[in-house]
C-alpha cells in the first residue's frame, strides 16, 4: 500500500486526484463542525435512550452528536439508491427501460436518485427535529414552531444534498467511490475518540487490583482487530475464477482466459445500505415520541435497536439480504451471459447464452452465500460481544466500520493500480 501511493504521488495526474480527494474530505469534516443555528446540542448529548444516534453518527462521521448541518451524511442518499435498484428489478417499467440505455439511462437514474434524495432527507430531517424536541422535554429548540421545524429541517435536506456532492465530485474527480469515501472519512475520524474513550473506562479512575484485567482486555482487543483485518482483506480478495474459451482466435491473442467472480461481489456496500437502513425508521419513530411506553412503539423501536437481540437479528439479516442482492446487482449474469456470447467466448461445459447465464446464477448464489455469512458474522460478533461483557458502545459497531474501513481501502487501492496501469499503457502507445 504505501509503496502504491509512494508511486502514485509521482504521476501529476494521480497527485491531483489525490489532492483533490483530500480537500473534499475536508470540507466534509469541517460542515460536521458547523452547528445548526438555534438548537441547544447539549441537550442532545443528554439523551441517552436513542439507540439509534450511534448508528447514524457513524454513517454521519460523528456529525449528529453536534447535529451539524451534515447531521444526516449520506444516509438519506443510500435509502434513495436502494429505492432506484428495486425498482429497476421490473417494479417500475420506467426504470427497467432507463437501466438498458447505458449512460444516457444512468445519468436519468442519478437524477431520480437525487430527487429521491431530496424528499427522503426533508421527511427524516423533520422526524429528527420534533422526535428530539419531545425527547429532550421541549428544551432542544429554544423557540419551536413549525417555521423553525421547516427552517432547521431545509438546514439539514440542503447539508444532505451539498454532501451527496461532494461525493459526486469524488466519484468524478478524485480517488475511490465517493459515498464510500465520505463514510470512510467519517469512520476514521471518530478513531481519536474512540481510543479515548476505551482508555478512560479501562485504564482511568480504576482500582489497581482492575488493572491487570484491563490490560488483558487490550492485549485481546489489539489482537482480534488484528485478526480481523486479516481475515476481512482475504476474504474480501478472495475470488473464483470461471474459465473461459474463444471461437474467434485473433493473431497474438491468448485462445483461453478466466473471468474472475469475487467470493464476495458485493463488498462493503451491503453493510452500508444495512447501516442506513436500520437508522430510518428509528429516526422517523421520534416524531411519535408521544406513543412512548405503548406497546407498538416499544416493540419497533426495539425490532430496529441493534443493541438488542431483536434487532441484532434485523440487522445481521439486512446485510445478508443485501449481500445477495447487490452481488446479482452488481454481476448481473444475464448481461454477463449475453456480452459473452457477443465475444465469441464461451465457458467449457456450459451452453452460451441461457445456460451460461443459469450456470452463473447458480455459481454467483452459492458465493454469495459465502460471502453473506462472512459479513454478517463480521458485523454480528463484536455486537453479541457488547452485549454479553456490557462492552463500550464503540466495540459493538467495531465489526461494521472495519468492514467498510478495510473495503474501502482495499477498492480504493485496486483503482490507483488501475490507474496506474491504464498510465503505463497509454504511455506505449504512444
Amino acid at each position: 500500500m504505501l509503496s502504491l501511493l509512494k508511486n502514485a504521488f509521482k504521476v501529476k495526474d494521480i497527485r491531483s486526484r489525490i489532492f483533490f480527494t483530500i480537500g473534499i474530505l475536508f470540507v466534509f469534516r469541517l460542515g460536521t463542525h458547523i452547528t445548526v443555528p438555534g438548537v441547544d446540542v447539549n441537550r442532545l448529548l443528554s439523551i441517552s435512550d436513542l439507540p439509534f444516534l450511534n448508528m447514524l453518527d457513524l454513517v454521519s462521521g460523528s456529525a449528529m452528536q453536534r447535529f451539524s448541518i451534515f447531521s444526516m451524511g449520506v444516509s438519506p442518499y443510500i435509502t434513495a439508491s436502494i429505492i432506484v435498484q428495486l425498482m429497476q428489478m421490473d417494479i417500475v417499467p420506467k426504470f427497467v427501460e432507463w437501466s438498458k440505455q447505458g449512460e444516457v439511462g444512468r445519468k436519468k437514474l442519478n437524477q431520480a436518485t437525487r430527487y429521491i434524495t431530496l424528499v427522503l432527507g426533508f421527511l427524516q430531517s423533520m422526524a429528527l427535529v420534533t422526535g428530539f424536541q419531545f425527547w429532550t422535554q421541549f428544551e432542544f429548540l429554544p423557540n419551536p414552531n413549525v417555521s423553525t421545524y421547516v427552517t432547521i429541517g431545509i438546514i439539514l435536506t440542503t447539508g444532505t444534498m451539498f454532501v451527496t456532492w461532494l461525493g459526486e465530485q469524488i466519484t468524478e474527480k478524485g480517488i475511490g467511490n465517493g459515498v464510500s469515501m465520505i463514510i470512510f472519512a467519517g469512520i476514521i475520524s471518530r478513531l481519536p475518540v474512540d481510543v479515548k474513550e476505551l482508555i478512560e473506562d479501562y485504564f482511568i479512575n480504576i482500582d489497581s487490583a482492575d488493572l491487570w484485567k484491563s490490560v488483558i482486555f487490550m492485549i485481546v482487543l489489539v489482537l482480534a482487530i488484528l485478526a480481523i483485518v486479516t481475515f476481512v482483506t482475504y476474504f474480501q480478495q478472495a475470488e473464483r475464477k470461471i474459465p473461459i474459451q474463444y471461437t474467434k482466435r485473433v493473431a497474438g491473442a491468448p485462445t483461453s482466459s478466466y473471468l474472475p467472480l469475487k467470493v464476495n461481489a458485493a463488498g462493503v456496500i451491503p453493510v452500508i445500505f444495512a447501516s442506513s437502513l436500520i437508522t430510518l425508521p428509528n429516526s422517523v419513530l421520534q416524531a411519535f415520541g408521544s406513543f412512548k411506553g405503548e406497546a407498538w412503539f416499544e416493540i419497533v423501536t426495539t425490532l430496529f435497536d441493534y443493541n438488542t437481540v431483536p434487532g441484532a437479528i434485523l440487522y445481521t439479516t439486512l446485510i445478508v439480504g443485501f449481500t445477495f442482492f447487490y452481488a446479482f446487482v452488481q454481476v448481473n449474469p444475464e448481461k454477463l451471459a449475453e456480452n459473452l456470447q457477443k465475444q465469441g467466448s464461451y465457458i467449457p461445459s456450459v451452453r452460451p447464452g441461457k445456460g451460461t447465464e443459469e450456470y452463473v446464477s447458480k455459481l454467483l448464489m452459492r458465493l454469495s452465500t459465502v460471502g453473506a455469512l462472512f459479513l454478517g458474522l463480521v458485523a454480528l460478533l463484536p455486537i453479541i460481544a457488547q452485549m454479553l461483557w456490557n462492552l463500550p458502545q464503540s466495540i459493538g459497531l467495531g465489526g461494521t466500520s472495519l468492514l467498510i474501513v478495510i473495503g474501502v481501502a482495499l477498492e480504493t487501492a485496486k483503482q490507483l493500480e488501475g490507474l496506474m496501469l491504464k498510465r503505463k499503457y497509454t504511455g506505449f502507445i504512444n
